[in-house]
């Protein structure tokens, strides 16, 4: 529910509040869209804090904008060696930029008398907000490594299935509480927009560029007349370029066909009969399979063992998958003591599944973010994604006649005794936590 509320709910409710509120204020309040400027009030901190908190804010900004418009162009950018790195690192000096420039802007509105006459409390609550934000995506950047990378299929997905208006959690639904904080810290200062000097974002004085150049009129006539050609031309000159660019804009989006798209994105697939029973012979499909899986996942639960596999079958340099109760991936060894190793492959980085392999040095890798997990431990290598160990699953040992002659609880001691010949003629089970072998 909570997630339903900050990937989908407070989304929506943010671009409805955010655009709504500003075009409202844009259109009646113009003039009061501005940051309202305090550098009379203090000069030398505003320099310190504005500059760096600009130059590190907009360039984040522009990154985050391309990995989420053009995900592809941003993977082809990542592409080359060392480039991730290079992005990473800069996106963390960038956010450690920001973080000091609002600091030295939020000390300034706390300390200076002066700047403390034109500051309300919404300026305050606002400068928090950012820094918390700045401050949660630097965060993020360093407990999940190569965000860069991953965004482009995770993130970048899932916004779009919002612009779509077919929003699609799943994508983001299994991530960290920080970084579902720091999603939710975005849409909530877009939801503030309208309301705080953030509104001036929207002032760009985009019409300079086309507007009449001041002219100065003179009393003495040929000088008059001198200025009155010169805006003459000037205008004429404006007007030209003006419909230049509106003809070029034309003739590209006719040339791309943007018109026929627009119309048949807003009217909407028209499939025919046959579609249409084939789109519901998929569902249906797809019901079935997911009651199947459910049932076997209660048939599961039902069992107080899950067969995963003979003890024969264990080997040293390679694990054995099996499906646990809660039907994630598993893995079972065996280990140099001759007793199974029997441990989750879900990794606890971003829920990968580990391989299988295991490595000279008695690790098993996570391939989608490079995590390294010892198999005596689960614990992963240091620096690496994952920062928590691979869980341990219960596990015990029954011979042929369904007695139970070793059993170990997930991170607990050994249970029983047994002649090692006996062990290659028994099986090995996960147990159900919580029961009584």
């Amino acid at each position: 529910m909570v997630d339903a509320f900050i990937l989908v709910g407070l989304p929506y409710l943010a671009i409805a509040v955010g655009i709504a509120g500003s075009v409202w204020r844009l259109r009646n309040d113009r003039y009061s869209a501005s940051a309202r400027s305090s550098q009379f009030m203090e000069n030398r901190a505003l320099l310190w804090g504005s500059a760096p908190w600009h130059i590190g804010i907009i360039l984040i900004l522009a990154g985050h904008a391309l990995a989420l418009l053009w995900p592809g162009l941003w993977s082809a950018l990542l592409s080359p060696p060392g480039v991730l790195e290079v992005v990473e690192g800069t996106g963390m000096a960038l956010s450690l930029l920001c973080l000091a420039g609002l600091g030295v802007l939020l000390a300034r509105r706390i300390t200076s008398a002066r700047v403390q006459a034109v500051t309300t409390t919404m300026d305050l609550v606002v400068a928090g907000l950012l820094f918390v934000q700045v401050l949660l995506g630097l965060l993020t950047a360093v407990h999940l490594r190569h965000g860069a990378a991953w965004s482009t299929g995770t993130v970048a997905p899932y916004f779009w299935s919002l612009i779509t208006l077919r929003p699609d959690m799943s994508y983001v639904a299994d991530f960290p509480a920080l970084f579902k904080l720091h999603l939710a810290g975005a849409w909530l200062l877009l939801m503030l927009l309208p309301f705080t000097r953030l509104i001036h974002i929207l002032s760009v004085p985009i019409g300079y560029l086309w507007r009449a150049p001041q002219i100065v009129i003179w009393n003495n006539p040929r000088r008059r007349q001198q200025a009155v050609d010169a805006h003459i031309t000037a205008e004429s000159r404006r007007e030209f370029f003006k419909g230049f660019a509106g003809l070029t804009v034309a003739a590209g989006l006719l040339s791309l066909g943007v018109l026929e798209k627009l119309f048949n994105y807003f009217k909407g697939p028209q499939p025919d009969a046959q579609a249409e029973a084939d789109l519901l012979a998929k569902k249906l499909r797809r019901l079935q399979q997911t009651a199947e899986e459910r049932e076997l996942e209660l048939e599961r639960q039902r069992q107080k063992m899950i067969l995963v596999a003979r003890y024969s079958e264990l080997v040293e340099n390679k694990g054995h998958y099996f499906i646990d109760y809660q039907m994630n991936p598993g893995l079972a060894f065996k280990g140099k003591d001759g007793l199974p190793i029997v441990l989750s492959a879900k990794c606890t980085h971003l829920g990968c599944t580990v391989g299988s392999q295991v490595d000279e040095q008695g690790r098993i890798l996570c391939p989608c973010h490079v995590s390294y997990f010892d198999i005596a431990t689960g614990n992963p290598n240091p620096g690496a994604p994952a920062k928590s160990p691979l869980p341990r699953i219960s596990w015990a040992l029954v011979d042929p006649s369904g007695k139970v002659l070793l059993s170990r609880k997930a991170g607990g001691p050994l249970v029983g005794q047994a002649d090692p010949a006996m062990l290659a003629q028994c099986a090995l089970y996960i147990t159900k936590p919580g029961s009584q072998m």
